[in-house]
């Protein structure tokens, strides 16, 4: 059961529990704000102590530990307590979807940023490229894969990745949305984009298995296939 919030957070109360030392937690930019006061303390305090757990959650499921992923668990490794936990996330699924939300600037906000900077299409092009044939860490691999097979069994997972999906999605539709714009078509960019992120995610799974497959050139060879049924309206 949750540990209901009173006028404290129970971070600046309640010590740190034993065991191994707790995953190291980035310093938030909302703590670095608010330091300095009693009530910004206070915040500081709790929002480390959420992100030690996050932090705790991720080694577990890119350890392969998804099968026995409990809220438990991951206080213990994260140095505090089960109690704790539970006042910043009111269970398991919770804990796994702030995980979701967690590595969203890790392979979602790069290519956002990618499309969105200035350039051309063939310079946005070009961004996306790289982006997507450089190769990803084996955590966030891992990690990936224990969401996908949690969301099998819990709907709130699910729904929270299906939304990650559709915003990574989005970011090949707004790259041909782009080129249409350029060249002044009127080409419906989102077929298009969703077929390249459909074949993205092929790549990427036949990847992990077959090392031998040139990724750069396929999804090159793709891109400039969809981009050149790209025209000019009709005169």
């Amino acid at each position: 059961m949750a540990t209901q919030a009173t006028g404290a957070d129970p971070a600046t109360t309640q010590d740190a529990v034993g065991g191994s030392p707790a995953p190291a937690a980035p310093r938030s930019t909302t703590a670095a704000r608010t330091a300095g006061t009693g009530r910004g303390r206070t915040s500081a305090k709790g929002e480390q102590t959420r992100a030690r757990l996050i932090a705790a959650a991720r080694i577990l499921l890119a350890g392969g530990e998804a099968g026995r992923f409990t809220t438990r668990n991951v206080a213990a490794l994260s140095g505090v307590s089960h109690g704790m936990c539970h006042y910043h996330f009111a269970d398991r699924t919770d804990l796994i979807v702030a995980v979701v939300a967690d590595i969203r600037p890790e392979w979602i906000t790069p290519l956002e940023e990618a499309v969105a900077a200035p350039g051309g299409y063939a310079e946005r092009a070009e961004r996306v490229l790289t982006l997507l044939t450089r190769p990803e860490s084996p955590d966030l691999a891992r990690l990936h894969a224990a969401l996908h097979w949690l969301a099998l069994n819990d709907e709130r997972v699910r729904v929270a990745l299906e939304a990650e999906y559709g915003r990574w999605r989005s970011c090949f539709v707004r790259l041909f949305r782009a080129l249409a714009d350029e060249r002044g078509g009127d080409t419906d960019p989102a077929p298009l984009g969703e077929a390249f992120a459909a074949a993205v995610d092929g790549i990427a799974a036949i990847g992990s298995l077959d090392g031998t497959v040139d990724a750069a050139r396929v999804l090159r060879t793709l891109l400039d296939s969809l981009a050149s049924t790209v025209g000019p309206r009709d005169r």
